[in-house]
C-alpha cells in the first residue's frame, strides 16, 4: 500500500493538501495523482520489455476516466477493452483504434459490427462468435481467448481462467478454432488467456505462459499457423493493506519471459494490467457527517457509500482508511465506516482504529483507483461524484459531480399517465 506525505497533519496528494481539494471540489471526490499513474505504467512495461518485446494493454475497465486514458495514451499504452463503450471512450481519449484489443463475452452481432466500424482488434471468445463474425467479414486479423484451466484472483467472483468458466474457448477445442478460422480466410496471429483479477502469486502467470506456449506450438504443428504474439492477460495484484508485501514484478517478468523465449518461437508478449496501473494512484475523499455509539458498535458516517465505492460490499474487499486532516493523531478506538445508503451492507470499512473522529473530519479511502468509480452507481437516487487529477502540483477537475437532474434525464412519463 502506498504511503502519502503529510504536512501539519494533513495528507498531501501530489503535493496538494487533501483538505484543499475537498474544499474546492466538494465530497465525495476521487483524487488521482498523475505522476503515480505514469510511474506504475513505466514500472510494469519496463519490467517485461527489457527481457522480451512487450505490449502493455491497459485493462481500461479498471478506470475509464478520460484524463487517465489520455495520460496512458501519451505513455504509449495499448488497450484491453470489453465493450464498445470502452472502445469508443478510448478513441475519444485519442487512442489509435489499432492499439485497442477487444475481448468481450457473449458478444452480439451489432456490437461486432460497431467494433469493426471503430477499427479495433477483436479477440474471439467463442466458436459461435467466430462463425457470426465470418458472416459479417473475414477481412480482419483475429486472435482467440482460451480457457487455460488456470485460475487466480482475490476472490471466486473474479477468477476467470478455471475449467468451466464462462470466458474463452475450452482447451480441447481451441486448436480446432484456429483451423476453422484458417479455413474461413481469417489471418490469425495471436493467442490470449486471462486467469483472474488481483492475484498476488507469480505461479499462475508462469503456469498460463506454459499453457499458451504449448498451444502456440501445437497450433503451428497441426494447423500451420505461426503466432506472432501471446497474451497472458492481467490480474497483477497490488497490496491494499499497510505492510502487505507487493508482487515481485521483476521476478515475475523474468520468469514469464524466460518461458516464452525457451518454450516457443513467439516473438512478442502482451500483458493486460488494469489494477496495477491505477489502483494505488487514487484516494476517495469523503466528509465525516456523523459519529454514532450504538453500544456494541461505534460508527463513523460519511457522505460516500456503497454507491460510491462498491468493492467492500460486493467482494468484502479491504480498503485502508485514515482521517486525512488528522494524520498525526494517535488512534483511540475502533469504528465501522458507513455510508448514506439504506442498506445494512453499506459498510466501507470494518473495525478500523481511528483518531477521535468528529463530524467535519475528512476521511481518505486508499487504493481507490481501480474498479471504484467505474463500478459506482446511482442507487438510492444519489448521483455519481466528481473526479479530480493532480497534475504538476495542481488539482484539476476531470469529471464534474452529476447533478440531480441526471437521474431522470433519459426518463419520460407516458402521456397515458397524465
Amino acid at each position: 500500500m502506498r504511503e502519502y506525505d503529510t504536512k501539519d497533519g494533513v495528507m498531501l496528494i501530489g503535493g496538494v493538501p487533501a483538505t484543499d481539494i475537498a474544499e474546492e471540489f466538494g465530497t465525495p471526490v476521487y483524487v488521482t495523482d498523475a505522476d503515480l499513474v505514469r510511474e506504475n505504467y513505466r514500472s510494469i512495461h519496463g519490467a517485461f520489455n527489457r527481457h522480451l518485446p512487450t505490449r502493455v494493454h491497459y485493462a481500461c475497465k479498471a478506470n475509464t476516466n478520460l484524463a487517465v486514458l489520455r495520460l496512458l495514451q501519451k505513455e504509449g499504452s495499448h488497450i484491453d477493452a470489453v465493450s464498445i463503450g470502452e472502445v469508443l471512450t478510448c478513441v475519444k481519449a485519442r487512442f489509435d483504434p489499432g492499439k485497442i484489443l477487444y475481448t468481450g463475452t457473449n458478444v452480439t452481432d451489432s456490437e461486432m459490427e460497431a467494433l469493426l466500424e471503430a477499427g479495433c482488434r477483436i479477440n474471439v471468445d467463442s466458436e459461435s462468435q467466430l462463425e457470426r463474425l465470418a458472416r459479417i467479414t473475414t477481412d480482419v486479423p483475429l486472435s482467440f481467448r482460451v480457457t487455460p484451466g488456470v485460475a487466480s484472483g482475490h476472490g471466486a467472483k473474479v477468477m476467470t481462467g478455471g475449467k468451466g468458466s464462462k470466458f474463452g474457448i475450452p482447451m480441447d477445442r481451441i486448436v480446432g478454432c484456429y483451423a476453422r478460422a484458417n479455413e474461413l480466410g481469417f489471418r490469425v496471429d495471436g493467442l490470449h488467456a486471462h486467469t483472474g483479477s488481483g492475484g498476488n502469486s507469480i505461479e499462475p502467470f508462469i503456469d498460463v505462459a506454459y499453457v499458451l506456449c504449448d498451444l502456440a506450438n501445437e497450433i503451428e504443428d497441426k494447423v500451420g499457423i505461426k503466432l506472432d504474439w501471446i497474451d497472458i492477460g492481467g490480474g497483477f495484484g497490488v497490496p491494499y493493506r499497510p505492510h502487505e508485501p507487493a508482487l515481485d514484478l521483476d521476478e515475475l517478468a523474468i520468469a514469464v519471459t524466460n518461458v516464452v523465449k525457451e518454450e516457443s518461437s513467439v516473438g512478442e508478449l502482451a500483458i493486460e494490467p488494469g489494477r496495477y496501473v491505477v489502483c494505488d494512484t487514487t484516494v476517495l475523499l469523503a466528509r465525516c457527517v456523523d459519529v454514532k455509539d450504538a453500544g456494541p458498535k461505534k460508527y463513523v458516517g460519511v457522505d460516500a457509500g456503497m454507491n460510491t465505492l462498491m468493492r467492500p460490499s460486493l467482494y468484502d474487499s479491504y480498503h485502508h482508511v485514515a482521517l486525512a486532516n488528522k494524520m498525526h493523531r494517535a488512534c483511540v478506538a475502533k469504528y465501522d465506516v458507513v455510508g448514506q445508503i439504506c442498506e445494512s451492507g453499506d459498510i466501507l470499512a470494518r473495525d478500523r482504529v481511528l483518531p477521535d473522529p468528529r463530524a467535519g473530519d475528512l476521511l481518505a479511502v486508499y487504493c481507490a483507483g481501480a474498479y471504484s468509480f467505474s463500478m459506482s452507481n446511482e442507487y438510492n437516487s444519489r448521483p455519481r461524484c466528481a473526479e479530480v487529477m493532480v497534475i504538476d502540483g495542481r488539482a484539476e477537475l476531470t469529471r464534474a459531480a452529476e447533478p440531480i437532474e441526471d437521474l431522470w434525464r433519459h426518463q419520460t412519463i407516458p402521456e397515458a399517465l397524465g
